[in-house]
């Protein structure tokens, strides 16, 4: 789709440059997403629409802290992998 994923057992649970340069996006369940957007505003907003109110959230990278990054992917990947 002209931009990377990353993905676990066939299922994406990362995109990097997506819908735009400096922008990825983490796999979140909507309370995970809550959380990250609470504790970090700046660096996590919730995607527009459907996708947003299931949990994808846009990941500000010139904002992002790395810890939150890390933590963020990792969930994401376990929500993922777990499926």
């Amino acid at each position: 789709m002209g931009h990377p994923d990353f993905r676990v057992r066939g299922k994406i649970f990362a995109t990097v440059g997506y819908p735009r340069q400096g922008l990825g996006v983490v796999m979140l369940t909507p309370e995970q997403q809550e959380l990250f957007v609470r504790t970090e505003p700046k660096t996590f907003v919730p995607v527009p629409g459907g996708w947003g109110k299931k949990g994808s959230t846009h990941v500000m990278l010139r904002a992002a802290k790395q810890a939150a990054v890390r933590e963020a992917l990792s969930i994401a990947w376990r929500n993922r992998a777990a499926r």
